[in-house]
């Protein structure tokens, strides 16, 4: 054998290698079945209003109804991570 072929027989084996461990973890992603975290664990953003001039409080209801009733107040989202 030559030099080429050698060098043929090592790239093929390589490209097998890397098409197998390819295929096994393509498998382990798919057993996994892509599943969301629970709810659980997840923590709801908190809604921070405040009037310019003096601190509102925290309100836990949707922006909706907080920007039709204070409409000049600044809103923050903040999620706890």
């Amino acid at each position: 054998m030559n030099r080429s072929q050698i060098v043929a027989i090592i790239t093929g084996a390589i490209s097998i290698l890397l098409a197998i461990a390819y295929l096994v973890i393509v498998q382990i992603i798919d057993y996994r079945d892509m599943k969301p975290a629970p709810i659980s664990q997840l923590n709801p953003p908190v809604l921070n209003v405040y009037n310019h001039q003096t601190l509102v409080g925290t309100i836990f209801t949707p922006i909706s109804i907080v920007e039709n009733n204070f409409p000049h107040l600044h809103l923050d989202i903040i999620a706890k991570v």
